[in-house]
């Protein structure tokens, strides 16, 4: 399906990919090398195997990271967290904001609520400015559609 809008954060998913390899790398290496410590520990193969297994967890973990996107169309807006993903009508879409002093950029709801957007982060400077104003050209163009 093709969306008006589809935005992904750009440093942290590049940052956590890298941090995930260097879990997974860290985690092989003392696996690998920890075979007998100064304080008199001895990992057996077992132990190792767990090591390494525990750097794939943690770096699983770290890829979550990564997931947060947000999709726009006439049919409305999808935002997808670490671990959900919610779709919302333009109807109830009042504004996308960026609080001062915000990591990410929301999506104002009726009733004081709202929606984080994990996608527009305020470390990627000019794609976050991009998205928000790309966003609310698509707000003016389907409020009221639905």
């Amino acid at each position: 399906m093709a969306w008006d809008l589809e935005v992904r954060p750009h440093r942290t998913t590049r940052l956590a990919i890298a941090f995930a390899v260097a879990l997974v790398l860290f985690f092989i290496l003392v696996g690998v090398l920890l075979r007998r410590s100064d304080t008199g520990v001895f990992f057996q193969p077992a132990d190792q195997a767990a090591m390494v297994v525990l750097g794939f967890i943690l770096a699983g973990a770290v890829l979550l990271f990564t997931r947060p996107r947000l999709r726009a169309d006439a049919s409305g807006v999808r935002v997808r967290t670490l671990f959900t993903e919610k779709a919302v009508d333009w109807d109830l879409v009042q504004d996308l904001t960026f609080p001062d002093g915000a990591a990410w950029a929301r999506i104002e709801l009726p009733d004081d609520e709202y929606l984080p957007v994990l996608a527009i982060q305020a470390n990627d400077r000019e794609r976050a400015v991009d998205a928000v104003r790309r966003f609310r050209a698509l707000g003016d163009k389907y409020a009221g559609q639905g």
